[in-house]
């Protein structure tokens, strides 16, 4: 089977930026699981795996507008630490989630004050060519509630 738009895509990736440095790997763990044409990872990598077939190995160099999107500069917001889970702890560099209207945000720490955090609200990989290197380990058709949630789901199913 090959994978197409509602069919979910198991693969293992090892992720380097254009100069080879490593950013992170799901070898060791599980593999990544995704509702293939639902949006579900960047777009360099959704396009890159469709035709694919259980077993293939390939690299894709995915460019900016392909991934997390240029870098916008001034993109900061000041934010009351109250909205932060780990806001007592966060020093700047730090990257954490931020809950927004849009759902759950990745933002990194431009300065911690008494009440308040600054953050730059760029994704930490904008601006950046990624290189993924894929194996794909499983294909299968989506569920008819996957498909409903816009998502893959675990062996067993999951709770909303």
């Amino acid at each position: 089977m090959k994978i197409d738009n509602n069919t979910v895509a198991s693969f293992h990736y090892d992720l380097a930026d254009a100069a080879g440095n490593r950013i992170e790997s799901s070898r060791g763990g599980q593999p990544l699981a995704v509702l293939h044409g639902a949006g579900n990872v960047i777009p360099g990598v959704e396009a890159a795996l469709a035709g694919r077939s259980v077993g293939e190995r390939f690299s894709v160099t995915v460019p900016p507008e392909q991934g997390y999107g240029e870098r916008r500069e001034g993109l900061t917001q000041r934010v009351p630490k109250k909205y932060f889970r780990d806001g007592q702890r966060l020093r700047a560099g730090d990257t954490t989630m931020l809950s927004t209207l849009d759902g759950q945000r990745v933002v990194t720490v431009v300065k911690v004050g008494q009440s308040v955090i600054d953050v730059d609200l760029n994704h930490p990989m904008a601006g950046r060519t990624l290189v993924f290197d894929i194996e794909v380990v499983a294909v299968r058709e989506a569920t008819a509630e996957e498909i409903a949630h816009g998502h893959a789901h675990e062996p067993g199913g999951h709770a909303h």
